[in-house]
């Protein structure tokens, strides 16, 4: 077959104009809150430098940072266009995120916090998944870093993270893995911007824990993909000043609560009845166990609190029936029963002799501990007896 060019009326071959249009890739919108972070913030932005996928915008939100946060970001923005500083007075990090959202461009939003760094592929993996999925949103996995590891260890995907993230999943909603309620990170997701908007969804400002009502929020509003890959390594550090170190103060612990009565509040009202009983047994109570290993040596206003913040969250609800393995939820019982002295001699004999070195009856089906730590008739019955994925196999 021959193709003639079309002509004009007197034979000259008319000109043909072929448009050609790129395939514009979407941008992501990358929101950086930053507060005395001078020691890690050149790390972070690196990290974001260095994505294989190239189409972001940032803004970095100074918080009122009492250091060198605010320079080394503008120095940043100074090299590479991409990058805004957005210099505030301090309010949080959720404050930060939040004015940091209304600033960044992108028809995806994520965010990266300023002690953190991104895996190269991280940004390339998430909008691929979601391009392909149509989904709302994508929750990916992260490493945790230890800045100071024991020997051995280091750098480890929690067991728990692994296994809400042990296959891939596209375009799901909430009923289907009900699990993934636990997975509250902010930075392990990319928000298509288009439903954060029409959500209104934002992050609670002036209180730590920040994440769990926003993603509970998500989660049970949209659509979203899970997947395996691991997009970011969470750094712990050890000086003391991260929010995960202060959980033996009242401030802490007053904090978490509210974060789980506004959880609470979002799971009820979504009204799903299997969904409701995963989050009550599996979800809420995962946490708690960080807070009960804080008991020996709590002051009165501390062991208060923690009795009436369980009193009055769970209610009728016992920790016996939660997802905890045995000596926590035995331990949570107390807490809600008042009996502090109780508790506290158990929590130091477990940290004494080690969780995994607890003793077990002869025929392995229940929790054999001594009676001058705890008198078990002095509790519901059966409360030693091990689950079935709890009994250890010799």
């Amino acid at each position: 077959m021959v193709f003639e060019l079309p002509r004009h009326p007197d034979g000259r071959p008319r000109m043909v104009t072929r448009v050609v249009r790129r395939a514009l890739k979407p941008t992501v919108g990358v929101v950086v809150p930053a507060y005395g972070v001078e020691a890690y913030l050149a790390a972070t932005l690196d990290s974001l430098i260095a994505q294989t996928y190239p189409h972001w915008r940032c803004v970095v939100v100074d918080d009122g940072s009492p250091d060198r946060s605010g320079e080394i970001a503008d120095a940043y923005a100074a090299q590479d266009r991409r990058i805004t500083v957005l210099h505030t007075d301090n309010g949080g990090l959720g404050a930060a995120r939040n004015r940091g959202t209304k600033a960044v461009k992108g028809e995806y939003l994520a965010y990266l916090d300023s002690d953190d760094v991104l895996a190269p592929d991280a940004l390339e993996h998430l909008v691929a998944t979601a391009e392909e999925s149509g989904s709302d949103f994508v929750a990916a996995v992260l490493q945790r870093v230890e800045a100071e590891p024991p020997a051995g260890e280091g750098t480890f995907v929690p067991e728990w993270l692994a296994n809400l993230h042990s296959e891939p999943r596209r375009r799901i909603r909430i009923e289907d893995h009900c699990e993934m309620l636990g997975d509250v990170f902010a930075v392990t997701k990319l928000w298509r911007r288009r439903f954060w908007d029409a959500e209104r969804l934002s992050w609670p400002e002036r209180i730590r824990y920040e994440d769990q009502p926003t993603t509970t929020r998500a989660f049970l509003a949209g659509t979203f993909d899970v997947t395996t890959h691991v997009v970011y390594d969470w750094v712990i550090r050890t000086d003391g000043t991260s929010i995960t170190q202060q959980r033996h103060t009242v401030a802490d612990l007053l904090d978490r609560w509210r974060t789980k009565e506004w959880t609470v509040a979002s799971v009820e009202a979504h009204g799903d009845a299997h969904v409701t009983e995963v989050f009550w047994t599996k979800i809420l109570p995962g946490d708690l166990w960080m807070y009960f290993s804080q008991i020996p040596g709590a002051d009165d206003e501390w062991w208060t609190e923690l009795h009436g913040g369980l009193t009055r969250i769970w209610g009728e609800r016992s920790l016996l029936d939660s997802i905890l393995v045995p000596h926590e939820r035995i331990t949570g019982w107390l807490v809600q029963q008042g009996r502090r002295a109780d508790a506290e001699r158990l929590v130091s004999y477990v940290e004494q002799v080690g969780a995994d070195a607890l003793p077990h009856s002869a025929d392995g089906l229940r929790l054999a501990l001594p009676a001058d730590v705890l008198d078990l008739k002095t509790l519901p019955a059966d409360v030693d007896v091990l689950r079935e994925w709890e009994i250890r196999v010799s």
